[in-house]
């Protein structure tokens, strides 16, 4: 009898139990024990042994030290958000998007590597954006609104653009892309690093102003030719006279790049004229006027400025050969290339 009434008390207990209904919604199935002891349906704290970090929001930083309450608005836990925005209120105001974890952790609200944080932004900070304020590009009503003009240089640098006169961009049709003349990853305007490929500013170039070539203030117009900027050294040569010589106008037939106009090389003389950079010629001679002694009219030209202590040599190797005299100036017809042959 006994044993039978111990049944239909744990049936009726059973059913009872279906019926109640759970404050903490029908799908919790965390067993009661959890979180209850037998002084009574509030949180036991010393019974407490929930794993929270078994569920989408696992308790990492200040978010251990809050009560559960402050999440759970109701029992039923299944109703609390996951998302920063559900229990944080946006002090930003839309401005940079709703995943507070892109700057913010659950350690403190303060942020340290605001840099780090923008190199993964759409406007990396480089160079001098390193060290500007925030408030420099982020134009709001408050300090916690980051507006944002925009990520093209001329959103910030409009003013610079315009006020800029030398040269003056607005009137030379510069591009409104700063980058294209101003690294970004530079901290100051000057050296601006245009990429001048086309036209490399290089040694002698290197320390030029733009306005020594761009006269005109339309960067466009101006020649690559030699002779454009330097007609006036042209003229002015003397040793030797280029205009009078009829040197050609392209000063880089002769010389390169290096400050100075020196050292200047006529390598073609080689081939249209006398090896003296090759054969036997090479090394034995100074300057120009070595051989062309008249600087009015290099076609003429001697042998006898270098070879006149070889008279008595080249007598005897020259006295069969008819019309030979040791002043001729046609050694060229019988020594082409220069050599003894």
């Amino acid at each position: 009898m006994r044993i039978l009434s111990l049944l239909i008390l744990s049936v009726l207990f059973a059913f009872f139990r279906v019926q109640t209904k759970s404050p903490h919604g029908p799908a919790f199935k965390v067993n009661c024990a959890t979180c209850h002891s037998s002084k009574g349906w509030l949180l036991d704290k010393e019974v407490y042994s929930y794993d929270h970090n078994t569920t989408k929001l696992p308790l990492e930083g200040q978010h251990k030290l809050i009560n559960c309450r402050q999440c759970h608005k109701s029992l039923v836990f299944t109703d609390a958000g996951t998302e920063c925005l559900e229990c944080h209120m946006d002090i930003h105001q839309s401005t940079v998007g709703p995943d507070c974890s892109r700057c913010h952790t659950p350690a403190s609200w303060l942020v340290g590597n605001i840099n780090e944080i923008h190199q993964r932004s759409r406007f990396p900070l480089l160079g001098a954006h390193r060290t500007a304020g925030c408030m420099d590009c982020h134009k709001s009503e408050n300090q916690v609104r980051f507006d944002v003009l925009g990520v093209e240089c001329i959103d910030c640098h409009r003013s610079d653009y315009f006020s800029t006169t030398n040269p003056n961009h607005a009137e030379a049709g510069f591009s409104e892309d700063c980058s294209r003349c101003h690294p970004v990853n530079a901290f100051q305007w000057s050296g601006a690093g245009f990429n001048h490929s086309f036209f490399p500013l290089v040694q002698g170039h290197s320390a030029i102003q733009c306005s020594d070539c761009h006269t005109t203030g339309k960067y466009s117009d101006a020649s690559p030719e030699c002779n454009t900027c330097h007609q006036q050294d042209y003229l002015a040569t003397t040793n030797p006279n280029h205009s009078t010589a009829g040197f050609p106008a392209g000063c880089d037939l002769c010389h390169t790049l290096l400050p100075g106009w020196k050292p200047a090389s006529y390598a073609q003389h080689d081939t249209q004229a006398f090896p003296i950079y090759s054969g036997r010629h090479k090394g034995e001679w100074n300057t120009c006027t070595d051989c062309h002694t008249n600087p009015s009219n290099y076609a003429a030209f001697t042998c006898l400025n270098c070879h006149e202590h070889n008279k008595t040599e080249m007598d005897n190797e020259h006295n069969e050969i008819a019309g030979y005299t040791y002043d001729s100036p046609s050694c060229l017809n019988c020594h082409p290339n220069g050599d003894s042959d």
